[in-house]
């Protein structure tokens, strides 16, 4: 959530630079944003709420330096005032945030009685009066921004722009990379992506470390300690190329029609490196996966296949809601996490605690220079390209077929799990290629279109993936969705079936598909409308999406329905579909 992006260099069009690096982070979701630069010592900003859409003419003055901001709301409303960046009272700095101050209502209360006025509801703007109260006493500008931010409790990135052209950014938890290439441009931003269109080299800021530029130079800082560290550039290893939709309406339907390249980017993976994890998974003494969101579900399929078909007893968490497993973390044991950004706050929380009782951290991350990635003992990159879409389709099928692939070697069948996984790539782009199949789906939303409430019904390899469903319908539709064990449906929701209600079910050709078909027939006995995602026509299907029968990977299969179910409902229901109403991509915040 939140996107910084910051330019000095020796062009004049800081604005225009800006700008375009905050299109390039849209993708993380906001919904206000702003842009403020420096021109002959006057600070100059501009503030919008929305998308930024095709906008590509501020109106500000010429500059060489300046600082953007994307912003998603958390304390106070999406409007003008609280739009970042915030303005000092003298307007001789501006600052930028992303994260959250969790102690700002202490803060702001003792700086109110202290005579300092707030204009807005944000707690980025207690960030501001902190910095004005440090000057008071501090004359040095990057000492006074120092110690400010020593003061915020949470994870927060600050970016601070005065009026002599100078800019000042501190990193604590959300993500802070510093590009530069051989015209002597320095960048801020959020990710590497945003500038790698502009950037040759690279600096991963860490944790604890601040920034400071006078626009032709930087020098890297301990925020505890004040003092001056080695500055160590890395190549910008992400394509350069415009990020666009490529003649499809949207990026997350040209994201779905990715998907058989990205499983042939899991097919190559460094054999190497996945022969080390896999064994250091049959030493270790617990297993676990980790993630959020979608990526929870992703890291939970992973867990089911370490379980079915290596005979691991893996253990899925869930990144915001994993305290009571911190006691059990030791030496020995081995977490692996799936992540989009790298950068997803809780999870990244659990990764530090883990690591200090002596857990090895394994991860595939779509982004790199991401802060998982450098805490991993066992790194992989998804490799599926930038993922502008919020929702999430290409990455999550990435990760669940990488996490069959680890189950299979370590079962010592690399090669048949590598056949599998290039099956699957013929199989998806056959399936997306098929104009019939694409028909079908977008036939179902509009039966859908009216529906109030749709249950998914699914089993064994099926069950996260109808999990997965439930969750790409409800981040488009707005829909109430419902995922259930099949087994488990005649323990308690089977109150609500009735005459009309929509199941989904997922049935793959396994050992569980008359378990699985039992109890579609129980829905059916109370009149639901049953939509059968299956290689087999079953008499119990009311409507029926045909998927390859692909065995093992049966289930990766079974996601990309669902997510161009997904997609055609939102497009039906008029809703934005790349940027859902409420949420972010890329949750940097607790």
């Amino acid at each position: 959530m939140c996107g910084i992006f910051g330019y000095a260099g020796r062009r004049h069009d800081a604005a225009k630079v800006i700008l375009e690096g905050l299109k390039r982070l849209e993708y993380r979701g906001y919904d206000s944003w702003g842009v403020a630069v420096l021109t002959l010592g006057k600070i100059a900003s501009v503030k919008k709420v929305g998308a930024i859409g095709e906008v590509v003419e501020l109106g500000l003055p010429k500059s060489s330096v300046g600082i953007g901001h994307t912003r998603w709301a958390t304390h106070g409303g999406v409007t003008l005032k609280n739009a970042h960046p915030h303005t000092s009272t003298h307007n001789n700095f501006v600052v930028a945030q992303n994260g959250i101050v969790e102690n700002f209502q202490t803060l702001k209360s003792r700086l109110f009685n202290k005579g300092f006025k707030f204009q807005t509801e944000t707690d980025t703007e207690v960030i501001v009066r902190l910095i004005e109260e440090k000057l008071k006493k501090i004359k040095d500008f990057r000492e006074a921004v120092r110690a400010a931010f020593l003061e915020l409790d949470g994870r927060n990135t600050i970016i601070v722009l005065d009026e002599f052209g100078k800019i000042i950014a501190c990193r604590n938890g959300s993500p802070l990379i510093i590009g530069t290439n051989s015209e002597g441009e320095l960048l801020f931003s959020s990710d590497t992506l945003s500038f790698a269109n502009l950037a040759t080299k690279m600096i991963v800021v860490e944790n604890g470390q601040m920034v400071e530029s006078d626009g032709s130079a930087i020098g890297l800082f301990g925020i505890k300690s004040g003092r001056r560290e080695k500055v160590s550039w890395e190549k910008v290893d992400v394509k350069s190329h415009k990020v666009g939709k490529e003649g499809f309406d949207h990026f997350m339907i040209k994201e779905i029609f990715e998907i058989p390249q990205v499983v042939d980017q899991v097919a190559n993976q460094d054999k190497k490196a996945l022969m080390d994890l896999s064994r250091f998974v049959i030493r270790s003494k617990n297993v676990y996966t980790i993630g959020s969101g979608t990526t929870g579900i992703a890291a939970a399929q992973i867990a089911y296949f370490l379980r079915h078909f290596a005979k691991v007893n893996a253990i899925s968490l869930v990144g915001a809601d994993a305290y009571e497993c911190y006691d059990l973390f030791q030496k020995g044991d081995l977490m692996i996490a799936p992540s989009q950004s790298g950068e997803t706050a809780d999870v990244l929380e659990v990764i530090e605690i883990a690591k200090k009782r002596g857990v090895k951290i394994a991860s595939n991350v779509n982004m790199p220079g991401s802060m998982m990635t450098k805490l991993s003992d066992f790194k992989f990159m998804t490799g599926a390209g930038p993922e502008v879409s919020v929702v999430s389709t290409k990455v999550f099928v990435a990760h669940i077929a990488w996490g069959y692939l680890l189950a299979k070697t370590i079962r010592g069948k690399y090669g048949e799990g590598m056949g599998n996984i290039k099956n699957l790539s013929k199989a998806i782009k056959k399936y997306l290629d098929d104009a019939k199949n694409i028909k079908s789906v977008r036939d179902l939303a509009k039966l859908l279109m009216e529906e109030d409430d749709i249950y998914l019904l699914g089993k064994a390899q099926n069950f996260q993936i109808i999990r997965e469903g439930m969750v790409k319908l409800i981040e488009t539709s707005y829909k109430h969705a419902h995922a259930m064990p099949a087994g488990d449906l005649k323990h308690y929701a089977i109150t609500l079936m009735e005459k009309g209600v929509v199941v989904i079910v997922a049935v793959s050709a396994d050992s569980v598909r008359a378990d699985v078909l039992n109890s579609v027939s129980q829905v059916k006995a109370r009149g639901a409308y049953v939509v059968g995602i299956s290689s087999l026509v079953s008499r119990e299907f009311d409507y029926f999406l045909k998927v390859g029968d692909l065995e093992e990977v049966s289930s990766i299969m079974n996601v990309v329905p669902l997510q161009l179910l997904a997609y055609y409902l939102a497009l039906g229901l008029g809703h934005n579909v790349d940027r859902p109403r409420n949420i972010a991509k890329s949750v940097t915040v607790k």
